[in-house]
């Protein structure tokens, strides 16, 4: 059971007041009450760096939570360490970007990019020393206490010492390449996010040489996590991390010389690819060209050990070239996120998340047929509470069907071995007209697009890049099929990718409809990608970078109207990230207007809720568990006559004005009401894994009071999966 409020050790609603929080409580000014007319001012955003580093907190909260199976609490430690890796390879290389072609300008919350970068280096070295609080106090010892130990050099006994060493020199020396610095021998280019060591040395080399330091590199090939054999310990779970490894037996690389020191360190790199669109010929050509230099680009961040000399941490600084406020300390392995290794190789079920088997609505299940479902309804899936396995047997159908005459479908991020992608190689090599869209911009993912565009054009598949400037961020697929004497559209669009893998931990909607109307406005927006038009005013989807952004204000303004003539207002919205300031005065002023504004927002947030005179009807919060929520959904009251919208767009100056994107409304007023309770309803009873946005820009835990029944939405909507399996 949960530890009531007011506990010393979690949940007490403090904490979330510290690090981030506390910084961008600190960065906006306090405000008691608004009564100005001046939506642009600065005072009434918070920073969006900020605010992504409080959800980094949040995810590192999971990490503490006892309700958590311990592995997986494990597992959200080394994803809030993979969250920061991004943050500095994204948001911070920006900022610095920024700063050297000379940008002074502040930002909507009225810092400047120097301003946020020292508030950044703040928030974030209380941050890793909270990780690592959590590591070494709390997780630590919980494993211990289930026979699982990660060893420490000071650990190991007379046997386990022999085994490692034995290890030591069969794997790790052979492919182990010391680097002596000296004139011969400059500073190495160091691998973004690769271990490396950095080894003081006393005495001369057999040249005579007296380097004073030398580099190690981890082996990227090796694991980090190496299981002791049980014969060789008293536990049926120990291991040693491979940086333990290299530190007992470093000194043998040196023959004849003496160790004085040897220290873990860790270089983040800008991840963010420059390619002139408007001046090349081959996007996939020119990418490739940029990707094999990602791993080099200016560096952004220094992890070391944090017994590190100050001599030493100098030198790495300044060969990567950062500040002080850019090097961070780190109680531990520099690099926490390898720990997921331990969940894999550990064989506790009972200390994982249980088996979950997500619900098959019985009209969409294999050996039906889907394209006569589709034609008597549409249907709704939630993933991951409702099976992928219906899409991929709409696309398996499509491809058997000798009626089908031509496949159409955009592709952000797939599995490398992708079920999908081997249908529409399959459906190509058969004959069928195939387009696949590909961006090949997704953002760590290019290199595996590129791949996958190579393959798809290798077996017929027409392949476009899409549009020069703007990514293509829809999730839509079209199957035209020839039937009698007509040709009639069927129809997938989504909020999520087409990943198998990502569909069984995100949480995603997805319409499947043989509505006309839809699979027109689906194929004007096909060709508008593929050929140089403009597709026609949409019959029923909204698109950006054109509409979709005076669409949400023109909606938002028809609730300000519904509000002001005594009708039902309302607005809900389920979203990973807003910041557009735009969307954001218009729902400063529907909240002035008296209408209420209920957002779930999991990540960045730069509204402030709760302040009188401006957004006291306003009321965010953040859902963070098992699943990553990931959906995007709009629901407008409209007098009573609500409409309810799925999109892959957030509300993000990105999506609504750089992306292709397409919002999608829900007719069904059945699975418009069931989107809306399990998106927004739910999200708002959960009163154990919810997070309510302050107005100064922390977050309090949301907590059962004393006898309340614990309500959780996700486990909620797992129950009802197992249970009712014909509601989709």
């Amino acid at each position: 059971m949960p530890l009531p409020a007011g506990s010393d050790t979690y949940g007490n609603g403090e904490l979330e007041r510290e690090g981030p929080a506390a910084l961008i409580a600190q960065a906006a000014p306090k405000l008691d009450s608004w009564h100005g007319d001046d939506l642009e001012d600065p005072r009434l955003y918070l920073n969006r760096e900020l605010s992504l580093l409080c959800f980094t907190r949040r995810v590192l909260e999971l990490a503490r939570d006892p309700d958590i199976p311990l592995l997986e609490r494990v597992r959200f430690l080394c994803i809030s360490c993979t969250n920061l890796d991004e943050f500095f390879e994204v948001r911070v290389a920006s900022i610095r970007q920024r700063l050297q072609h000379g940008a002074t300008q502040s930002g909507t919350d009225g810092l400047t990019p120097i301003a946020t970068l020292e508030a950044i280096r703040e928030a974030v070295s209380e941050l890793v020393q909270a990780q690592y609080r959590v590591l070494n106090d709390e997780l630590t010892p919980a494993l211990e206490a289930e026979r699982i130990r990660i060893l420490k050099r000071s650990q190991w006994n007379r046997r386990q010492q022999r085994w490692l060493h034995r290890h030591f020199q069969r794997e790790l020396m052979p492919v182990l390449s010391p680097l002596g610095l000296d004139p011969a021998h400059p500073f190495p280019r160091i691998l973004n996010k690769s271990l490396n060591f950095a080894v003081e040395l006393d005495g001369s080399d057999a040249f005579g040489r007296d380097p004073g330091l030398a580099l190690v590199r981890a082996p990227r090939s090796l694991p980090r996590l190496i299981r002791i054999p049980k014969s060789y310990t008293r536990g049926p779970n120990d291991f040693v991390f491979l940086s333990s490894i290299l530190h007992a037996f470093i000194h043998e690389l040196f023959p004849g010389m003496h160790v004085r020191g040897c220290y873990q360190f860790r270089v983040t790199r800008n991840s963010e690819l420059f390619v002139d669109e408007e001046e090349i010929e081959d996007l996939a050509h020119a990418l490739e060209g940029e990707l094999l230099e990602r791993g080099f680009a200016e560096a952004v961040r220094l992890e070391l050990a944090s017994n590190c000399s100050d001599e030493v941490a100098k030198l790495l600084a300044s060969k990567f070239g950062l500040e002080d406020g850019d090097v961070y300390r780190c109680d531990g392995p520099v690099n926490l996120n390898r720990m997921s290794a331990i969940c894999d190789q550990t064989d506790r079920p009972d200390l994982l998340y249980p088996a979950f088997n997500p619900r098959i609505p019985p009209a969409l299940a294999s050996g039906n047929n889907l394209f006569a479902a589709l034609r008597r309804r549409d249907f709704l899936l939630h993933h991951p509470y409702d099976s992928f396995a219906p899409t991929v047997e709409l696309l398996r159908q499509a491809v058997a069907d000798p009626d089908v005459l031509a496949i159409k479908q955009t592709l952000y991020r797939t599995g490398a071995d992708s079920a999908m992608v081997g249908l529409l190689i399959e459906a190509a090599r058969a004959g069928k007209d195939v387009t696949v869209v590909v961006e090949l911009r997704a953002r760590f993912d290019e290199e595996a697009n590129i791949t996958l565009a190579t393959r798809l054009q290798e077996a017929g598949v027409q392949v476009v890049y899409g549009v020069v400037g703007h990514k293509t961020h829809a999730k839509m697929l079209l199957l035209v099929r020839r039937e009698r004497r007509q040709i009639r559209r069927y129809v997938h669009l989504g909020t999520g990718n087409y990943h198998q893998g990502t569909a069984k931990g995100y949480t995603d909607f997805a319409l499947l409809t043989a509505n006309q109307r839809f699979g027109e406005d689906v194929h004007a927006l096909f060709i508008q990608l593929s050929g140089l038009g403009r597709a026609a005013r949409m019959h029923e989807l909204v698109q950006s970078p054109f509409d979709l952004h005076d669409f949400l204000l023109a909606r938002i303004q028809r609730e300000i109207d519904h509000a002001g003539a005594g009708r039902p207002a309302g607005i809900d919205a389920k979203l990973n990230s807003l910041t557009e300031p735009g969307i954001i005065q218009a729902l400063y002023r529907a909240s002035r207007a008296g209408v209420p504004v209920r957002l779930v927002i999991r990540g960045t947030c730069c509204l402030r809720p709760g302040v009188p005179g401006l957004s006291e009807n306003i009321q965010v919060r953040s859902v963070l568990g098992r699943f990553l929520e990931h959906s995007r959904v709009y629901r407008f009251v409209n007098g009573g006559e609500p409409m309810v919208w799925g999109s892959s767009a957030d509300w993000m100056e990105r999506n609504l004005f750089q992306r292709v994107e397409a919002a999608f409304p829900i007719h069904d007023p059945r699975l418009g009401e069931r989107m809306a309770a399990e998106a927004m309803e739910l999200a708002f009873d959960d009163n154990r894994q919810a997070w309510l946005l302050q107005p100064d820009g922390s977050y309090l835990h949301a907590w059962p009071e004393k006898g309340e029944t614990v309500r959780v939405a996700q486990e909620v909507l797992m129950q009802r999966a197992e249970t009712d399996q014909g509601n989709a």
